[in-house]
């Protein structure tokens, strides 16, 4: 299995899972160009593309879903409640109802040789669901846009080989930032995004010998740092009750407008 952010951040989302014989993509907040080019770096083209899996319907995951649709044909897959808040975003155009299929939280869905299982996901949007991809015995996960988690969120994604996780900001930052007031206290509430801390302390919680990688991603451009981003993860696992360090496991920040390095298990 593979794994490779296409694009990250606040202004785009686009992650690149694959085996040998099946590719799909989880989101596509870019332009249907910038993701052609970008699976062009990896020799894959979008014609190989099995399925498109959307997390919900916020424009930096869906912006190049009716371009890719209308060209390629590819079957879309998202909850109910975020196929039908698609429909109702005029900005992507017309895309043909079979393409799309419905898929539900906590049931798994095969696409080929993969195996996809919905995690609900606690985000301001109509039904924003995450996925654990399985393959052979390898499990990798995307998670983003969570404003809390559980211990349902955990459960889900214990025993993991690669883990692609969200650490959106630094709360200082957002604090003193730009951003108007209310838009702060939905960015730091319980449906929006995870802080560079709660992502720590979330991997925390998910660490196990065998993890091969981490990446970080859907970082905030105002509200983040790369570096931030990755010290502050590793600090908070460092500190953690748990036996782990933030040194003993391959740690990555997916870059936000540029292919980032491939993961392969």
């Amino acid at each position: 299995m593979r794994l490779c952010s296409i694009a990250s951040g606040s202004s785009g989302n686009c992650v690149y899972v694959g085996s040998d014989t099946t590719h799909l993509l989880m989101d596509v907040g870019i332009s249907g160009k910038r993701i052609e080019a970008g699976l062009n770096e990896l020799d894959l083209k979008m014609s190989e593309i099995d399925g498109i899996f959307i997390t919900h319907e916020h424009t930096d995951h869906i912006s190049g879903l009716g371009v890719l649709a209308r060209k390629y044909g590819v079957p879309i897959y998202a909850t109910k409640g975020t196929i039908d808040a698609i429909r109702h975003t005029h900005s992507l155009g017309v895309i043909d109802e079979e393409l799309f299929h419905y898929i539900r939280e906590d049931e798994r869905c095969t696409v080929k040789d993969m195996t996809l299982y919905p995690i609900r996901t606690s985000h301001d949007a109509a039904q924003p669901v995450a996925y654990r991809i399985s393959h052979d015995g390898q499990k990798i996960a995307v998670i983003t846009d969570l404003g809390c988690y559980n211990d349902y969120t955990v459960e889900c994604l214990r025993d993991l080989d690669v883990l692609y996780l969200e650490a959106n900001h630094d709360i200082h930052m957002l604090q003193v930032g730009p951003y108007p007031y209310y838009l702060k206290q939905r960015i730091l509430g319980e449906r929006g995004h995870l802080s560079n801390e709660a992502a720590g302390k979330l991997l925390s919680r998910l660490l196990h010998d065998r993890m091969r990688a981490v990446v970080l991603g859907h970082l905030s451009q105002e509200n983040n740092l790369p570096e931030l981003a990755y010290e502050s993860v590793r600090v908070e696992v460092t500190m953690s009750d748990t036996p782990y360090s933030g040194d003993d496991f391959p740690l990555y920040v997916a870059k936000r407008s540029e292919v980032s390095q491939m993961i392969e298990i």
